[in-house]
């Protein structure tokens, strides 16, 4: 009999891809995707761990589904609950504490042993217990990329492909390092392969995932280590991929042929996502970035060099301990100075484990609120000049979702804008590159019409 599974993803593209390789693992064995909670058999929460409060948001989920188990009792059904990703590696045994009732518990790094951790639980449960509490947070990431099954889910026209996991940086305010393990890059010849599937199952955008993912070094063919911009220009030689991006990339990792190839490969796409953190040094040595800002507004300068039209996203934190208003002035400087075209502002909150949970000097949760008020505003001012400067030019969009309100169709610029053009009503997205003439802008998308609408 099939069984219906419903995932929750929360936080990064590397979860998004995640919870389908395990849609992928559970397929072989009876396991069909659900469109609602309601209709699931099984319910995996694949969590992330970088926001505020993750998990209690996982924790509060988790009383609702506890929930909807005792209703599906009523009813001769039962439910399978599951919890994976960053929050069940860093929280794998109190969680089971805090949640009895929780049936498995597995890390980033083990999802392909799913199959077998699911046939314990229903073991389990056929016994009558009340949960399993399997915990499984082992750091195999050779063994999860050797053991996952081709894919076959439908991918759409934009898809992502996992290239590298973990992180060795160690910057002081991230769990990264101990929810997703060291850096881990895959062969060559198996992204490859994962990338001709996806084109075959109609992708011809395809993003490039890693924690760090310019720290790229998969091997070669020819046995030596590949970096990520040689494995860039081979995907650009595969036919029908048009788009490849690749996030997210540390500055210290953006070496001279990747750069290189932003201005050489066509289907590099001109946008990059470059998390700055802060424009203090002082700041920046005490999260163990490693590099100041003026190394960071150089390799900017590399990047322009090579490709003048290329957009810059990046990440800032505002209110790290120690931080003070000369060195949020330094922040503000920098955003100005690289010119993003995207950007996003987070206040610091202490995660557990990490260095900077123990450091001094705590700033006050108004002057966060204030400082990160006006980091967002000069970053929205930002955008808005980037995107005014598109209104008049024809970009090709690739136009693959429904818009926000009925009659409109939603995709992305080259250069990473969410565009809204027009359509008739009931207009399916094309799923392919269209021309969009761009005849509006705001701080966050852009709106256009069909170039061909235009031209008649």
């Amino acid at each position: 009999m099939a069984k219906k599974l419903f995932i929750q993803t929360y936080g990064c593209q590397m979860n998004v891809y995640d919870s389908a390789r395990m849609a992928d693992v559970l397929a072989p064995h009876g396991f069909t995707l659900a469109p609602t909670v309601g209709d699931a058999d099984m319910v995996i929460l694949n969590t992330c761990h970088i926001r505020e409060k993750a998990s209690e948001k996982v924790y509060s989920e988790l009383g609702r589904l506890r929930m909807l188990r005792e209703e599906r009792k009523t009813a001769g059904r039962d439910l399978v609950i599951a919890v994976g990703g960053c929050v069940a590696q860093a929280e794998g045994e109190e969680m089971t504490r805090r949640a009895p009732f929780l049936d498995i518990v597995f890390g980033p790094q083990t999802y392909h042993r799913l199959p077998e951790l699911v046939s314990s639980a229903l073991h389990a449960r056929a016994r009558g217990s009340s949960g399993a509490g399997l915990v499984l947070t082992e750091f195999p990431a050779e063994a999860k990329f050797d053991s996952l099954p081709e894919a076959t889910t439908a991918s759409g026209p934009s898809a992502f492909l996992s290239v590298q996991e973990g992180c060795d940086k160690f910057c002081t305010f991230c769990v990264v390092p101990y929810t997703r393990g060291a850096e881990y890059s895959r062969p060559v010849s198996a992204i490859l392969e994962e990338a001709r599937g996806l084109v075959a199952r109609g992708a011809i955008e395809i993003t490039l995932l890693g924690q760090n993912v310019n720290a790229f070094h998969g091997e070669g063919a020819d046995g030596r280590a590949w970096p990520l911009g040689r494995l860039v220009r081979a995907l650009a030689d595969i036919d029908g991929v048009r788009r490849i991006r690749y996030t997210t990339s540390h500055p210290r990792d953006m070496d001279d042929d990747l750069i290189a190839a932003h201005g050489e490969v066509p289907a590099l796409m001109p946008y990059l996502h470059l998390p700055v953190q802060s424009g203090s040094d002082a700041v920046l040595h005490a999260m163990n970035r490693r590099y100041t800002a003026t190394d960071y507004l150089a390799v900017i300068g590399k990047l322009r060099r090579a490709r003048p039209d290329i957009a810059l996203a990046s990440d800032f934190i505002v209110g790290f301990p120690g931080e003070t208003d000369r060195d949020f002035e330094a922040t503000l400087a920098l955003a100005r100075a690289a010119g993003f075209a995207q950007a996003y502002a987070f206040k610091y909150s202490a995660r557990p484990g990490t260095p900077a949970a123990a450091l001094a000097d705590a700033i006050p949760e108004d002057v966060k609120s204030e400082r990160l008020s006006a980091l967002q505003d000069a970053l929205a001012e930002l955008s808005l000049a980037f995107n005014r400067a598109s209104v008049g030019r024809t970009l090709p969009v690739l136009l693959d979702k429904r818009g926000r309100r009925p009659g409109q169709l939603g995709g992305r610029s080259p250069y990473m804008q969410a565009v809204h053009v027009s359509a008739p009503p009931g207009s399916a997205p094309s799923g392919a590159e269209t021309p969009v003439r761009i005849t509006n802008a705001f701080a966050h998308s852009v709106e256009g019409v069909v170039a061909a609408e235009v031209a008649a």
